[in-house]
C-alpha cells in the first residue's frame, strides 16, 4: 500500500504591502489591528516587513475580518466607506440581467451610487471590451491598493456570474509598476502593464481590463440561491478555480466556419486559442461536447444556409460544408433533418423560402 502523497504547503506569493495597506485603514478609524492580524495568523513584526509575502488563504481571512470590523468594504481606499454588504447589493442588483455585458453595465452605473471617487464603466472598441477604471480624486497613499481590488473584485464578480474563466487581453494600471509587481499576473490572467496613459481632455488617471467583446453577451448562470451562498462565504480573491472557458464553444465554431473545407484537427486550431490539443480536448469534455460534434454543427448550419439562400447544386453545397463527397453529405443531412438535401430545398421553395 502506498503512502499518502504529502499536501503541498500553500504559496507565500501575496505582499505584506497589501496588509500594510489594510493596516492603514485601521490607523484611519484609530483602531488596533490586533484581532485582524491575529485570525489571519501574522504577527506583527511579520506585518513591518515589506518584502515578506503571505498566502492567499490569509489575504482571505484579514481582508474579511477587517471589512466587517471596520465596516467597509474598500478597506479605506475611498474617501467614504462602503458598508458591507455594498458590494452584495450591486451583485444582486446585476443577478436579473440577460447577459454579462448588462450586468457589469449595471453594476458600473450602481457603483457611482456609492462613490464619485472613482468612475467604473464597460466600453466596446473593435471587438474588444474595457472594463475601465476612472480616478476622478486623488486616491492618496491607498491608490494602488484600492484600484487593484475594485477591478480585481469586479472581474472576480464578471467569472462568477457566468461561471467561466474570462481570459484577458490586457491588463493596464495607471500607477507605476510596485516593487512586488511579479505577484499581479497571478491575480490577472492576461498580461499586466503599469503606468498606462490615456488621452484625454479630462486627464483622469485610467486603469482597465481588456478582454473579447463576446464574453459580454454570454447569459448568466447564476440565481439568487447561489447568490446566498456566495455571501455566505466571501467571493475568494481567486479566479483560477475558473478553468472552462465559456467562450471557447464560440471561438471554436469560428475557426471552424472560416475555412469549413479543412479538416481542423485539435492540433491545427488548439494553437489558434493559446491552447494545447489535450486541453482543448479536456475543455470541450468539461462543456458536455466534442471537436467532432462542433464540426458537425458548423457544417449542418452551413449546409443549411447554402440550401436556403443560394441556387448551388447540392454537390456544391457539400463541397462548401467540408464534405469530400455528395454522397456523405446527403447521409449526414439526412441524419440531421430527416431529409434530404434536395427535400429540404423543395421544401422551402413551396414555402417561398428559397431564392428562385
Amino acid at each position: 500500500m502506498r503512502p499518502s502523497p504529502a499536501k503541498r504547503p500553500p504559496v507565500a506569493a501575496t505582499p505584506m504591502a497589501f496588509v500594510q495597506a489594510i493596516l492603514r485603514a485601521y490607523a484611519a478609524q484609530n483602531k488596533s489591528p490586533s484581532k485582524a492580524l491575529e485570525f489571519a495568523q501574522i504577527t506583527p513584526s511579520q506585518a513591518k516587513k515589506s518584502n515578506a509575502h503571505i498566502t492567499a488563504l490569509q489575504m482571505e481571512r484579514i481582508s474579511s475580518f477587517a471589512m466587517h470590523e471596520l465596516d467597509d468594504e474598500v478597506l479605506g481606499c475611498l474617501s467614504r466607506q462602503l458598508p458591507w454588504g455594498t458590494y452584495g447589493m450591486l451583485v444582486r442588483a446585476s443577478l436579473t440581467s440577460p447577459t454579462l455585458g448588462v450586468a457589469l453595465k449595471r453594476w458600473c452605473r450602481h457603483h457611482g451610487l456609492v462613490t464619485d471617487d472613482i468612475k467604473l464603466s464597460v466600453e466596446e472598441l473593435d471587438g474588444k471590451a474595457h472594463i475601465r477604471l476612472r480616478e476622478l480624486k486623488d486616491l492618496g497613499a491607498q491608490r494602488e491598493f484600492g484600484v487593484l481590488s475594485i477591478l480585481r473584485n469586479l472581474y472576480g464578480v464578471a467569472c462568477w456570474l457566468i461561471d467561466s474563466r474570462i481570459t484577458l487581453e490586457q491588463v493596464q494600471f495607471a500607477f507605476e509598476a510596485p516593487a512586488h509587481q511579479a505577484v499581479y499576473p497571478l491575480m490577472f490572467q492576461g498580461p499586466v502593464q503599469f503606468g498606462h496613459t490615456e488621452a484625454s481632455a479630462s486627464d483622469h488617471a485610467v486603469s482597465e481590463l481588456v478582454m473579447n467583446a463576446s464574453y459580454l453577451e454570454l447569459p448568466l448562470r447564476r440565481d439568487e440561491a447561489a447568490l446566498q451562498r456566495m455571501l455566505e462565504t466571501a467571493l475568494t480573491l481567486t479566479v483560477l478555480q475558473y478553468r472552462k472557458d465559456r467562450l471557447l464553444l464560440t471561438q471554436v465554431k469560428q475557426a471552424l466556419a472560416m475555412h469549413p473545407q479543412d479538416t481542423h484537427s485539435a492540433e491545427d486550431l488548439a494553437p489558434l486559442l493559446n491552447l494545447s490539443p489535450r486541453s482543448l480536448h479536456r475543455q470541450l469534455k468539461e462543456e458536455g461536447t466534442s471537436l467532432q460534434v462542433l464540426k458537425d454543427e458548423v457544417r449542418r448550419e452551413r449546409a443549411i444556409e447554402l440550401l436556403q439562400r443560394t441556387r448551388k447544386p447540392v454537390k456544391q453545397v457539400a463541397e462548401s460544408a467540408g464534405f469530400q463527397n455528395e454522397k456523405s453529405f446527403i447521409r449526414a443531412f439526412k441524419r440531421w433533418t430527416g431529409q434530404t438535401p434536395a427535400a429540404f430545398r423543395d421544401a422551402r421553395h413551396r414555402s417561398g423560402k428559397v431564392p428562385m
